[in-house]
């Protein structure tokens, strides 16, 4: 799976579920000051990303995660562990 892939999944949820604009959606912008993202709503994300992904995120993962380049980076990177594991 390409990253590109994953960038257009995780932006394509963060618009149906959180309503956002997608021009607001570039790499480098913060989850919390520009999107305006919650706790609560990281648990969406890390549920759809367990879905989607079969991934599952720790408390710990997601604290490392400030920016959508940070979250691309993350599932990229795990994706890769889990297939080179397999």
């Amino acid at each position: 799976m390409d990253k590109k892939e994953i960038i257009n999944t995780i932006n394509l949820f963060l618009i149906q579920e959180f309503e956002l604009d997608e021009k607001k959606l570039s790499p480098d912008c913060n989850l919390k000051d520009d999107l305006g993202l919650e706790s609560l709503d990281f648990v969406d994300i890390a549920v759809m990303i367990k879905k989607r992904y079969g991934i599952k995120l720790k408390g710990r993962d997601v604290i490392s995660v400030k920016n959508l380049d940070d979250l691309y980076v993350l599932v990229y990177d795990r994706i890769q562990s889990k297939e080179g594991s397999a």
